[in-house]
């Protein structure tokens, strides 16, 4: 047993280097000189005359609150397990076994700080907006849609985010044509940004009678639920809003009446849709914020200063050819084409484990290698 203790101590060493590039790249002293500052202002008689400053300031002091508790937390159960494993004796077991088990914890939180630290955009705390749509393949592209959703569902459940669909369109056969969810959780965008593009499944189809082999395609989007501190103003003479009766998933209600909407950005020929609501209005509300999350994202992937910049040549912005594939026969793989990352557990994977393929693209673009 005293073995493997001594293997696992192994493991602190390059926990404790790692620890060190994150005092960096944090800059904990700038941090708390930071803290300090917003909190002085927060006790300043006049802080709470411009509301939606204030509120900025409150939620920014509590993330950079919590990224320094979770940094010296870390530091101290490094020490802590240091600590006792020089007071372990060797016929004490139990304790030696919670010692390997804390530093193997250890070592998933440190790689899931890291990672949370790569997430400093703009936009990656915000809750996101998960569109999935099926492409090329016919029945067996609309089939892989819904697989991609019970994905990207299960992972949900393992983060603890919720779920809320926006809007549904089932599949003529089966599966889905596509579907807009929304993702409630901190970092739900920062994550599932490396999601967006086109997932590629080769399998031998279940709607084939002679059993061949099929290849499908499905595209993800990825856009940030705005807050209200990140609000654009849109102008009405740019927006067609049109009317229709709900259809597919819905109940007896939705039918019935015309209260579903679809907008046009007429600039840039961008068009948003929501259906599953009770309510018109309801219905329009979410389709304008889908559509303030898409042109803040064309934005940004336009480098323009302004929404105003935008322009109908900008609306097709391609995905390039996919991202990722799914072999499910002959063989069995998942493999980022970005990254390089894989995994032979493809059941796993679609069973949502696909945190291996999001740390990768988080950590190479970073570095600036995507």
């Amino acid at each position: 047993m005293i073995l493997q203790l001594e293997q696992a101590l192994l493991n602190l060493t390059p926990l404790k280097i790692t620890l060190e590039e994150m005092r960096a790249s944090l800059d904990i002293s700038a941090l708390e000189n930071k803290i300090d500052e917003y909190e002085h202002k927060m006790q300043e008689a006049n802080f709470w005359e411009d509301i939606n400053k204030a509120q900025q300031i409150t939620q920014e002091t509590k993330a950079l609150k919590d990224k320094l508790d979770r940094f010296h937390s870390i530091e101290s159960r490094i020490e802590d397990v240091e600590l006792l494993s020089e007071l372990v004796n060797d016929d004490e077991e139990e304790s030696i076994r919670e010692i390997i088990k804390e530093i193997n914890d250890l070592n998933k939180e440190v790689e899931a700080f890291r990672i949370q630290i790569l997430l400093s955009g703009d936009y990656d705390r915000n809750n996101a907006i998960l569109t999935l749509h099926a492409g090329v393949g016919g029945t067996d592209a609309q089939d892989w849609t819904e697989m991609l959703l019970r994905m990207y569902t299960r992972w949900c459940e393992k983060k603890l985010f919720k779920v809320q669909t926006l809007d549904y369109l089932p599949g003529d056969e089966a599966g889905i044509k596509g579907v807009t969810l929304k993702i409630v959780g901190e970092f739900a965008y920062g994550y599932l940004k490396a999601e967006k593009g086109i997932h590629r499944l080769v399998r031998i189809s279940p709607f084939n009678a002679n059993g061949k082999r099929q290849t499908s395609f499905a595209s993800v989007e990825v856009l940030p639920e705005l807050n209200e501190n990140q609000d654009i103003e849109l102008r009405s003479e740019d927006l067609k809003v049109d009317t229709y009766r709900a259809g597919g998933a819905g109940g007896q209600y939705v039918n019935k009446t015309e209260s579903a909407i679809r907008i046009t950005h007429i600039p840039t020929g961008i068009v948003v849709q929501c259906q599953n609501e009770r309510s018109q209005h309801a219905n329009k509300e979410v389709a304008l914020k889908l559509l303030k999350s898409k042109l803040i994202e064309l934005k940004e992937r336009a480098h323009k200063e302004k929404i105003e910049d935008l322009t109908g040549e900008l609306k097709d912005m391609g995905w390039g050819s996919q991202i990722r594939s799914y072999v499910f026969q002959p063989y069995t793989l998942v493999k980022d084409h970005r990254t390089s990352a894989e995994s032979g557990n493809v059941n796993g994977v679609m069973d949502g484990e696909i945190d291996i393929f999001i740390n990768e693209y988080l950590k190479q673009s970073s570095n600036g290698q995507i």
